[in-house]
């Protein structure tokens, strides 16, 4: 199974998981999703009233030069340990 293969199971896995994860996880588990199939954030950050987008680009932005291999597969291994 290629890596592409096993990042698309893990995201559907991530949709029926049997408890939701907090938002820490949520926020990363976006992040190195956005990551992986986008590559590096671009735009500006949110201003200070947008909390919800500021702390998505913020964990985006943490994720900064990390390939988008590495991206698929750290997110692999997240959604595996939630299981």
């Amino acid at each position: 199974m290629s890596l592409k293969d096993q990042f698309d199971a893990a995201v559907a896995d991530s949709k029926t998981l049997p408890e939701r994860p907090d938002n820490q996880t949520l926020l990363q588990l976006y992040a190195l999703f956005k990551q992986a199939t986008a590559g590096d954030v671009e735009g500006d950050r949110p201003g200070m009233t947008d909390f919800v987008n500021r702390a998505k680009w913020d964990a985006w932005k943490a994720h900064e030069g990390k390939s988008s291999d590495d991206a698929m597969q750290a997110y692999i291994d997240l959604v595996e340990g939630l299981k």
